[in-house]
């Protein structure tokens, strides 16, 4: 369901006002789970923000289609980015997942995938929520992120392909 430039303004604007707990890098929705890459702006901003976004989000689904219990896979886990390269290839991880979790088939679809925020950084979007400069500022253009960020596909969606036969 594609949400219209207004929706999506009035969405951001509700979740807006926590930006005083973080900043967020970038995003990607999937159907049972979710990747955020942040920037907490005080003592456990990341913790509040996503507590209140999953208590307000499943109430608000589970009451829509009545139905009750979780939405999500398990508790949330934060990992603390510790070096620049960690956080460009976070990144890259979070742009990557619905093409190597199979959500969308080929690469370039992720151009126009609406549930991550890779098309805000790669196109000129009349409206962005991420603080991408965070990321960014480590390279000299869109195309040079885009180019980061394909060169990784195959390999990435071929370790969750291996990463899911271990698993069974």
């Amino acid at each position: 369901m594609l949400l219209s430039l207004d929706q999506r303004k009035e969405i951001w604007n509700r979740i807006n006002k926590s930006q005083k707990y973080l900043d967020i890098i970038s995003y990607s929705l999937m159907p049972n789970h979710f990747h955020l890459l942040t920037k907490q702006n005080i003592d456990k901003g990341i913790t509040i923000f996503l507590s209140n976004l999953q208590n307000s989000y499943t109430k608000y689904f589970n009451t829509k289609y009545s139905r009750e219990g979780h939405l999500f896979q398990g508790p949330f886990k934060a990992i603390k980015i510790d070096s620049e390269e960690q956080l460009l290839h976070v990144s890259r991880y979070i742009h990557l997942n619905p093409y190597s979790s199979g959500i969308v088939r080929n690469i370039t679809d992720l151009n126009n995938y609406e549930w991550a925020s890779f098309p805000e950084y790669i196109s000129n979007l009349p409206f962005e929520i991420c603080k991408k400069e965070i990321v960014m500022s480590k390279f000299r253009d869109k195309q040079s992120y885009k180019d980061f960020v394909y060169d990784n596909a195959d390999y990435q969606k071929r370790f969750e392909e291996i990463k899911h036969l271990v698993a069974e």
